[in-house]
């Protein structure tokens, strides 16, 4: 419902009656990141209500899980977050694994860390290059689409996609690395070292860029923690939590020299996206770290032998990891056959952006924009 309020313009000058205006944004709009509806009330150019609108993109994910058997969720799971892949493929088995008590080879556990690790830097680039795109700057999308190919190549080589892996297996991964390829990681992870340091100065020293997101959609510290806000763009209002470090799993506990958690007091758009690109650089730290590792490791499985028809016992468990764009959950629950009797979905996206309504309002709709693309989210993530 609109209100009428009364506007003095100067003297002499009868006065105006004026409106707040509702407007659309979306759901089909270039700078909503996918099929996703705003709906906002201008008073003038600020911004005074806004609301997120979900639903579009919604597939149903939770119920397929079902009707689906373990080996099969797999493939359902790394779809939600398209840009991460791999790193939701691994909460599933994760959780999987936890309820049939099973111990993953040690070499699993390594490569399993390497990947998820690569695919974290994979996410980050494609929001590097995007990101000061949509607020004016096109040359930073090319630098970062280049790097992303040399990680693309060892991806896919070692599992035959591009973007949906389906390389996690119930047990461990679906085959060995292939010979040679950790030599060609590490020249990767060389090469797109060296591209995220031109991408840093093409960036981080421009005015434009510098004036259009520093003090911008502020997030506090308190909102975070109301609205389950997680990731680098929790880290960036203060939160100082990543689950690779204060909970570790695969084989984060032994990589605690190695892994840095940044962290930013800011909470504006400028703070977000320096957080993003702190942590590719920790993540390729991280990476060459487990190939190592895995270069050290002497010859061994890569997963488990498993039975034709894999049932779960009876119970229930929760999976969590630390996904590129933030925490990942996984609630699984067993009445002990050989599809989930229920497996919920806690993806970071939809508790990120449901923030929007409490950081839009009191900006200018010219930065709505700028607000929006800082929060680094996937619609499918949101919309499951």
């Amino acid at each position: 419902m609109s209100t009428e309020r009364i506007v003095g313009v100067g003297s002499g000058v009868k006065d105006l009656a004026t409106e707040d205006m509702t407007l659309n944004i979306g759901p089909q709009h270039p700078s909503t990141h996918g099929v996703l509806r705003l709906r906002i009330t201008l008073d003038g150019e600020r911004i005074g209500a806004a609301e997120p609108i979900i639903g579009y993109m919604h597939r149903g994910a939770e119920k397929l899980f079902e009707v689906r058997d373990y080996r099969q969720i797999i493939v359902l799971a790394n779809r939600h977050d398209w840009l991460s892949a791999f790193a939701s493929e691994l909460g599933v088995v994760i959780a999987v694994e936890r309820m049939l008590g099973m111990e993953v080879p040690v070499r699993a556990v390594w490569a399993r860390t390497l990947l998820a690790e690569l695919n974290r830097v994979l996410n980050h680039l494609m929001f590097l290059g995007s990101y000061p795109l949509e607020i004016g700057a096109i040359t930073p999308m090319f630098y970062a689409f280049t790097e992303r190919e040399q990680l693309q190549h060892v991806m896919e080589e070692i599992s035959g996609g591009r973007m949906h892996y389906m390389f996690n297996r119930v047990g461990g991964l679906k085959e060995d690395l292939p010979a040679g390829w950790l030599g060609r990681v590490s020249e990767a992870v060389a090469a797109v070292r060296r591209g995220v340091g031109q991408i840093d100065r093409l960036i981080m020293d421009n005015e434009i860029f510098r004036a259009r997101t520093r003090g911008v959609g502020v997030l506090t510290r308190e909102q975070v923690e109301q609205f389950g806000v997680s990731g680098p763009i929790a880290r960036a209002a203060g939160v100082d939590f990543d689950l690779r470090r204060d909970e570790p799993y695969l084989a984060y506990g032994e990589l605690a020299d190695v892994l840095r958690v940044p962290v930013r007091s800011e909470g504006d758009c400028l703070a977000r996206f320096e957080c993003l690109l702190d942590q590719v650089h920790v993540s390729l730290d991280l990476a060459d770290a487990c190939v190592e590792r895995l270069a050290a490791l002497p010859p061994g499985p890569i997963n488990q032998r498993l039975p034709k028809v894999l049932k779960v016992p009876e119970g229930h468990t929760y999976a969590w990891t630390e996904n590129p764009l933030g925490i990942n959950g996984y609630y699984l629950v067993s009445h002990g056959e050989k599809t989930p009797w229920r497996l919920k979905l806690r993806s970071a996206s939809f508790n990120n952006i449901q923030v929007l309504t409490e950081m839009l309002p009191g900006n200018l709709v010219a930065d709505m924009i700028a607000i929006l693309g800082s929060m680094f989210f996937v619609v499918g993530d949101i919309d499951k």
